[in-house]
């Protein structure tokens, strides 16, 4: 199994190169890496739920998509589990645009006759994360307030999978009085 490059080099926001176009000509990037991102929303979704979690991040950070990925998963297990298919709805809010690249130095003998060093810097894509703000909702999840308890859990443990420091905001749904 491929194993992933530490993150830590790639975590930092900084300006990205990573034009994809149409025109082959205009962009940088050739191949961009496909999505692993299996379901954007789970859950029921056209039922109305008295609350409102959100998993929103306390600082700008790069977040790669396995690690999105996996949070979904993990938090979607466990309330799947105990509140049923129906019983929620899960929204992921962000989506990673950013491509991420490595430059692969070798080392070792015979290394000098296929590494370019530092001629060629640019790098091949190794994946795609996303770019998230200071205060950006991760995770949207709807639950009535009985599941409130079960929902905070499962949002707890997607925030372990995920870098950087999250917290939940709760939203209380307000009824229209005609």
């Amino acid at each position: 199994m491929v194993k992933l490059r530490k993150f830590v080099s790639y975590r930092h926001l900084e300006r990205p190169y990573t034009r994809t176009s149409k025109y082959r000509k205009k962009a940088y990037i050739r191949a961009t890496p496909n999505l692993k991102i299996v379901r954007f929303d789970v859950g029921n979704v056209q039922r109305d739920y008295e609350v409102t979690l959100q998993l929103v991040t306390k600082g700008e950070l790069q977040m790669r998509q396995e690690a999105i990925e996996s949070a979904r998963l993990s938090s979607n297990r466990l309330l799947e589990k105990k509140l049923g298919k129906n019983a929620f709805h899960l929204r992921v809010r962000v989506y990673p645009h950013q491509i991420l690249r490595e430059n692969p130095l070798a080392a070792g003998a015979g290394a000098d006759r296929f590494s370019t060093g530092m001629s060629h810097p640019f790098g091949k894509p190794i994946g795609i994360a996303a770019r998230l703000r200071k205060g950006q909702p991760i995770f949207t999840l709807r639950v009535d307030k009985t599941n409130l308890k079960t929902a905070m859990l499962a949002l707890k443990r997607a925030a372990y999978k995920l870098p950087g420091e999250c917290m939940i905001v709760e939203e209380r749904a307000r009824k229209a009085v005609a």
